[in-house]
Formats: C-alpha cells, structure tokens, sequence
C-alpha cells in the first residue's frame, strides 16, 4: 500500500534509534502516526514518504524511542491520593524516623483532626509488636488518630486514640482471618493489626478521611501524571473501588484519561475498606467502562503476606520462637471451591480474574481451579498470578500449559528490605529461588512486570528491569545478589513491561509495541538502554512521553 492510500502522517519520529519490541522488526530508524495510531515503521527514507504539508515532527535527536512501558499491578488512586492528602515515608523509615514524620505533620494539624499515611516497613514488625512503640506514637500524635499503613499495605499500626475510637481493647478478639497483635508482657494492644483487624479501623477511619468525588478524580489523575514521568502509558489498577472506577470513568468522559487503563474490580477486601465488592462493584462495570477504561478484570485476594505468616504455604513457616513447635502453613481467604466458583461465574461474563497468591499453596489452588475453568470450554478470560513469589517446581510448567500470566512485582528478585522479612519466616533455599523468573519464561509462561506502586516506593519500571537482568538491589544499597540463576536479559525484561504486559491485560490488539495500527504510546529518553552499562538502567527517565500521539509529559 502506498503513502497516498494510506494518507499523510500526522506526526513522524525520526532521528535516532526506534526499538518497537516486535518481532517482525528489531530496530528502526522512524514510524509515522496518524489519528493517534502507528501508521508504519521503518527507515528514514521510507517514513518521509508520509510526510504531507501539515505533518508534525519528533526529532529524536539520537535519541531512543520505544513503545509506552506497561505496568501490569499497581494501585495509581491509592498513590496519588497519599501524594496530595496524606503523610508519606519511606519503607526503609526507623521507628523513630517514623515518631519524627508523625510529630511534624501534627503539629499542623487541628486537635482532633486525622493522620493517615504509609509505609512502615515490615521488617519492624518486632518493632512495632511492644505497647511502648505505640505509646511513642501516641505522644508524637498529640492525642490525635493515626493509621498507618505498612509497606505490603496489607497491615497497619494505630494509635491508642484510632483502637479507641475503634473500640479495640485489651478484650477485643481476633476477626477471622486478622490479628490484634498484643504487647506480650501486659497484652493489651500495640496498635499493629494484621490482614483482616486492619478493617477494624478502616471502618472507623473511612468516612472521617474520605474524599469528595471531585478529588478522587484529582487523586486518579495525579497518579497517572507521575505514572506518565516515568513513561507509563498502560497499566492495571489491582484492586479498585467503586468511587475509583467512577473517578476514572469521570477522567475517560471528559477526555483526560490519558492511559489504557484496565481496571481490576476487588471481589474480597481484607485491607482496603471497600464498600461494594464481587456482585455489587460487578453490578456498575458496564456503566464505567469507556474508551480507555476497561473494567475487564476480577481481583481475588487468596492469601496475605509471608512476613506477617498469612502467606498459603505446602511447607510449614519456620518457627516463630524456640516455643512455637506447632507446624504453621498459613492459609487461603476462600477455600477451592469457592474460588473455582467465582472463576467460573465471571467467565462466563466475559471477565478475566487477577488472583493476589505470595505462598505456594495458593498458587496451586489458582492452577488448580484454572485447569477446570479450561476444561468447561472457558478458554478467553485472561488469569493472572499477582506475586507468585513461591512456585513449587511442579507447578511452574503448568502456568504456560493453561495460559496463566505471572504478574512479578519488584523487590522481590533482588536483596531488599522484603526478601530480609521474607527470610525471617520462610527457610534460605526458598528464598533463594525467590522469583523464578527465568524458569518461567525457559517454560514459555508469559511473565508481565508491575511495580505495585505504592507498595514499592516509585512505579520507576527500570528499577524492575535493571533487578531482573542482574539480581542485585539497582539502589546499590544491599551487596550481592539474590537467585543469579533466575536473571533474564535485557531484551526479555524490556518486554516483560511493554507487549507481555499489554498481552497479560488483554491489550495487545492495542499497545504494547511499536507496530501499525497500534496506539502511538512511545517514550523517549536521551540514551539507548542497551548501550548503558547495566547497572546504570535505574536511572533512565524519559525525555517525553506521549499517549496516542500526543504529549503527555515531557522532562523540564
């Protein structure tokens, strides 16, 4: 076909290096855009030809162009709401760092008014478990009620204030699937609620810091403006809540919603405090649905965290203490059934399931119920693994035998503050095969990179590439390296956040790569990241980013 039967570009990029992650093309020089879709892609020469009197021009400058990076399992409402209305510290904060942040923010603060933030890091678990850590706590805070959230932001510390209002006591029992923990020399609350007792306090915490609809859409665009500064055009939303998708609908209708956007509607909640789950935010998502807000996912939340012992285990945990003689192998949120249950039930409507497993007895379950999802006929719904940290060995084949995505996470193939607290609960060698990336891909499963933002500080998807390729920490913070064995290359991680992911969520006839007819989502950066050294990946940011042809941020 001719440029003339395809009409002139819009807009051509020329002048440096094209790397469209496609596998009819390894490298080009150019590719024209017209009505924000990949015209064609190939010399300089051949793409001038679709050059008419109204086409605009990216000049690379040397530098390299690459398909819009795909975060498959982030959480961008929760991030950008924390940015804009909440305190924010690093995983890596003491305990009296943490006092410190607390002590400042209350003193600009009113005398009843709420401190809400994240994230403390698990590793202060031990920490944390003693009534004189919340007494410190409790004096930074003045009196006042704080929730804090740890970096798993599956559990959360408060302050004798929140227990109050709570009506958490020394009295109070454990909920099902959640623990008060207590001090264990006086036994009454230290403020630590594990998994389920979280919601003890959301439900008071809720309404008191609940935000406006107009600044929910506030909270959803700011993330995706810092998704956008790293080159993120595509991503997942991991657990949504229903005045999160009324937000994103809200950005879609007006013409903002600069990303593709699939939305994964939260079925059981045992940390966030959602009203409406399963059935209820099932109910709207047709309403919601949009041009480039897709609803298209379930999310299953079928154990916790290992740190905190409610990962789903084949092996026990180690021991808590020299005391602790009963084996613990942790357990499910739902027993097989019902997960096959809801597998079934939403397939049937054409919905796709991304299912949180960081034991590998709950990975099983999950590959269990998908092979009888398979085998009734149901072969369209996309089925995610969201962690998978620990797979048995067994297990690993069956994940490309049934179509099964493996939705990795950062900090979890490289030393860290995470692998520490993993290494506290689960035995060396596990850990040691932490993430058995390169196993995964060896078996042809299709492995999509999320970052998990904010449970990883930044959604920086170079930090999540540079730790696959080398298996060291890309801060440079921690010696050694964590599983080499499992490393990929570069070539396979840049595609774990580009076309996996868009293929993981059920947007590859989208974006994902540079190809014709695709979405024109590419990024720029100054330096070609196969000519860095690789230890230096970490550092890429984008000279600009553009969603559909269009510029949606580019670096000052």
């Amino acid at each position: 076909m001719s440029p003339a039967d395809q009409g002139t570009a819009d807009l051509i990029v020329t002048g440096g290096v094209v790397y469209p992650v496609d596998a009819a093309r390894s490298r080009a020089e150019a590719f024209a855009v017209r009505d924000g879709r990949i015209l064609a892609v190939g010399t300089a020469a051949e793409i001038e030809r679709f050059r008419g009197a109204e086409t605009q021009t990216v000049d690379l400058a040397g530098g390299f162009a690459m398909p819009g990076l795909v975060d498959v399992h982030n959480h961008h409402a929760h991030a950008g709401r924390a940015e804009l209305y909440e305190l924010t510290f690093p995983n890596t904060a003491s305990l009296d760092e943490i006092v410190e942040a607390v002590r400042d923010r209350a003193a600009t603060l009113g005398p009843d008014e709420w401190i809400v933030g994240s994230s403390w890091g698990t590793g202060l678990l031990d920490t944390l478990g003693r009534a004189t850590a919340r007494h410190a706590l409790d004096a930074a805070a003045g009196g006042r009620p704080v929730l804090l959230t740890d970096d798993s932001h599956h559990n959360r510390w408060a302050s004798a204030r929140e227990l109050e209002l709570a009506g958490i006591d020394a009295t109070t029992p454990d909920p099902a699937a959640g623990s008060i923990l207590r001090d264990p020399e006086t036994g009454e609350p230290t403020g630590v609620l594990l998994e389920a007792a979280g919601l003890l306090v959301e439900a008071v915490a809720a309404p008191a810091v609940a935000l406006t609809p107009e600044k929910d859409v506030r909270a959803s665009a700011r993330g995706i403006e810092i998704l956008h500064t790293y080159g993120i055009t595509a991503f997942q939303d991991a657990a949504i809540s229903l005045p999160q998708m009324r937000a994103l609908a809200t950005l879609d209708a007006r013409g903002e919603l600069d990303a593709w956007v699939v939305s994964s509607m939260t079925v059981n909640d045992q940390i966030f405090g959602y009203e409406e789950l399963g059935d209820a935010l099932i109910a709207h998502r047709d309403e919601l649905a949009g041009e480039h807000h897709r609803p298209d996912f379930v999310k299953i939340f079928l154990d916790g965290t290992p740190p905190a012992r409610t990962g789903a285990f084949l092996e026990p945990y180690l021991p808590a203490d020299e005391h602790d003689s009963a084996p613990w192998h942790g357990g499910t949120t739902m027993p097989a059934d019902e997960l096959l249950d809801w597998l079934r039930r939403t397939a049937a409507l054409g919905i796709s399931a991304k299912i949180h497993c960081t034991g590998d007895a709950s990975v099983r379950m999950v590959l269990d119920a998908v092979e009888a999802v398979r085998a009734e006929g149901h072969t369209e719904p996309i089925y995610q693994i969201a962690h998978g940290q620990f797979i048995a060995k067994e297990d690993l084949p069956r994940f490309a035998r049934l179509g099964v995505a493996a939705d990795i996470s950062p900090f979890l193939w490289f030393p860290g503050v995470i692998a520490d607290a993993l290494s506290t609960v689960r035995p060396a060698d596990e850990v040691a095969g932490l993430q058995p990336n390169r196993s995964l891909i060896d078996s042809g499963a299709l492995v999509a990179g999320g970052s998990d933002w904010p449970v990883s500080e930044t959604p920086n998807p170079w930090e999540g590439i540079q730790g696959l390729v080398t298996r060291a920490d890309p801060s440079g913070r921690r010696p050694g390296t964590l599983g080499p064995e499992q490393a990929i290359t570069l070539a396979e991680a840049i595609e774990v956040f580009t076309v996996n992911g868009a293929r993981a969520m059920g947007l590859a006839d989208t974006t994902g790569s540079l190809a014709p007819g695709l979405s024109a989502d590419f990024v720029v950066f100054d330096d070609d990241p196969f000519a860095l050294p690789v230890d230096e990946l970490v550092g890429l940011r984008p000279r600009a980013t553009y969603f559909a042809g269009r510029a949606v941020h580019r670096r000052e």
